[in-house]
Formats: C-alpha cells, structure tokens, sequence
C-alpha cells in the first residue's frame, strides 16, 4: 500500500489533482493500493510556489520468499536493465552543469521506469534486486552484497543514453558512475544470464 503526502506554502487543489492522479496511475500499474495520505500548507516554511511531495509504501513478503542477497555466490551474474535517463538522482549535479551547458532530451526528465513486471518474472531466481538510485550501479550493488563478496561491472557491455554524453563533457567518469545510474536503472542477482539478459557483471 501506498500513503502520499503534499505540503506547500499554499495548497493549490489542482496541483494536488494532478499528484495524486499521477500517483494512483503507477499504484494502478503496480498492484498497489492507495489508502491515503496527508496534505499540510506552511507557509513560512515553503516558499511561494515550492512543493514537496513524498510518499510511504509498505508491503508484506513472507520470511521464505525474502531476497536478500544471502544466497549471493562468487561466478554468479549481474544482469541489467534500461533506465529511461536519469531518473531521480544526480540533479544536483546536473544543475550545476545545466549552468554550462543546456540539454533539451527526453532522457533528462523522462519518469522512473517502473521495474514490477521484470522483478515477478524473475521471482524464484533472483538472489538479489538492486535499484540503481544514489551510488550509482557499484555502490548500490555493494548494498546487497554479502561481506565477503565483490561484483566486477563490465562497463563496456551496454550503450548509454545520450544524457550521460552531455554530463560526461562536464563530470569526470569517476564521479559519473558513483552519481547516476549511466542507462542502467535497476539489476539483479542470478545464476547464470539466460538469452536476451543483458549480463553487466559478475560476483567474485
């Protein structure tokens, strides 16, 4: 279930339509009941036209089908799959280099992409999941790891949208990889790549 929360220094009833349509569309898609949530305008807090908007998902997985990446074993593979840009992480970087350079693709503002569908066709083989938000695709991987357990990416293996060409005139690669997701927004864990898998790396 999904709860939503919108506060602003002034509530526009529309504004808040439009969240929480958009909202209950992907809760729609995602088999997720919408059961609430909060509004809250405070002014003096927000300034004029500022919004933030934020939300609270809770779901119950029975301790059996928990994927934690225990499992993890060194040879297993790293498979990847397509982010749709950036997706919401690095915008602070990205603003900076906004300042320098302007960008007018899609794959700079283009929504999450939605992995629900991949995650429940992988359901029995997958040792691990992992979202590529801040960190980066290394740095989110070694979350789900277990201690004693590396994963080598082979960055070569897939192309990059061509938001990461613009950022790459501007950001050292280092930093590119620890900050955005560089075309692949969310992976997981497996055995071994079955046909059409892209394998992005492999556990050591």
């Amino acid at each position: 279930m999904l709860l939503d929360y919108v506060a602003a220094n002034e509530i526009r009833l529309d504004e808040v339509a439009d969240l929480v349509d958009g909202a209950a569309e992907v809760c729609r898609a995602a088999g997720v009941a919408l059961v609430g949530g909060e509004t809250a305008e405070l002014p003096g807090i927000y300034a004029e036209g500022e919004l933030d908007f934020a939300g609270t998902c809770v779901g119950v997985v029975s301790r059996a089908d928990l994927v934690d990446g225990s499992t993890i074993e060194a040879g297993d593979v790293v498979i990847g799959f397509p982010s749709a840009g950036v997706h919401a992480n690095g915008f602070t970087l990205v603003r900076r280099v906004l300042e320098d350079e302007d960008y007018d693709g899609g794959d700079l503002l283009a929504p999450t992409r939605l992995y629900l569908d991949t995650a429940r066709a992988l359901r029995g083989r997958a040792k691990a999941f992992v979202h590529v938000t801040g960190g980066g695709i290394l740095g989110n991987l070694e979350r789900v790891l277990p201690s004693h357990r590396t994963a080598e990416l082979d960055w070569d293996a897939w192309e990059r949208p061509p938001v990461f060409a613009w950022l790459a005139r501007h950001v050292e690669e280092d930093e590119l990889r620890r900050v955005f997701n560089l075309g692949i927004g969310w992976c997981a864990v497996v055995d071994s790549a079955e046909p059409g898998e892209l394998a992005v790396g492999s556990i050591t």
